[in-house]
């Protein structure tokens, strides 16, 4: 499926503001993946854009302005997470989770929760504190040269701060490490099962299987998809990048989806 606009008479357009060019190209931040997942997995068309935080509604990327083709009103949201359920709730994509049991919406929660209010803040301290440098220059690559530099320093001294705070900032980087570990380990083994699970039904060659081991993509999906590309496409977290590529299993969930839903997109380098 192609990010390309839609006609008045089909969905609104959906314009995707990702915070870098990186034009055919997954981005660093898992929760731009992630949407970008969630609109493809719902068959939603789009047009990705730049944008920037200060232009954002909560000042964060991802954000999307959208144009209802009934009413002609354009809608600003932002977070990826409200994103979702505000499209979904006006019926612009499908519930995912709409038919789960209740201890699987717990198991899918859960997951999301794990990801991204706690490997967050992992790859938070890598990036921004262990590999300052590529991620400054990645993150701040529109901002001129002398103006980065200040505005670097004070990113990084803002999220010292933010991580000690929530916790992160308090570990050694051999904790965080096992952390991460752990984290990605109990990804790999559910997505083990969910393999083995769809090769039973007869899972074709090629074709995704599910973290939660159902016939298709629940809310889990979008996240764990969103943070094993962030971490395989980001030059700035090389002990995550060595982690998860020890384990197979991610790199052939991630590989299957990527080959589905974003073929006009550049794949990662996998060695």
């Amino acid at each position: 499926m192609s990010s390309t606009s839609t006609t008045s008479e089909q969905l609104p357009v959906i314009t995707l503001y990702r915070g870098w060019l990186e034009s055919g190209r997954h981005v660093w931040s898992p929760f731009v993946t992630r949407l970008e997942a969630r609109l493809r997995f719902g068959g939603v068309n789009y047009v990705p854009a730049v944008g920037s935080p200060p232009k954002a509604p909560r000042r964060k990327i991802p954000y999307i302005e959208y144009r209802n083709a009934a009413t002609n009103q354009i809608s600003s949201l932002s977070d990826s997470t409200l994103i979702a359920q505000k499209l979904t709730e006006d019926g612009l994509l499908p519930n995912l989770n709409a038919n789960l049991s209740p201890s699987d919406k717990a198991l899918d929660l859960g997951i999301r929760a794990m990801l991204e209010d706690r490997l967050y803040f992992f790859h938070v301290k890598e990036r921004w504190i262990d590999n300052y440098y590529t991620m400054r220059d990645h993150a701040l690559w529109d901002v001129p040269y002398p103006v980065r530099v200040i505005v670097g320093i004070l990113i990084a001294r803002n999220q010292t701060t933010v991580l000690y705070g929530q916790g992160t900032g308090r570990f050694t980087n051999e904790e965080l490490t096992q952390f991460k570990t752990e984290i990605w380990t109990t990804i790999s083994d559910l997505l083990q099962t969910s393999r083995a699970k769809a090769s039973s039904r007869g899972l074709n060659d090629g074709e995704p299987f599910w973290v939660l081991g159902g016939d298709g993509p629940t809310e889990a999906d979008t996240t764990v998809f969103g943070f094993v590309v962030s971490v395989l496409v980001s030059t700035a977290g090389p002990e995550s990048q060595k982690i998860v590529k020890g384990f197979p299993v991610l790199l052939d969930y991630a590989g299957r989806v990527h080959d589905k839903y974003f073929p006009d997109y550049e794949k990662w380098e996998t060695a």
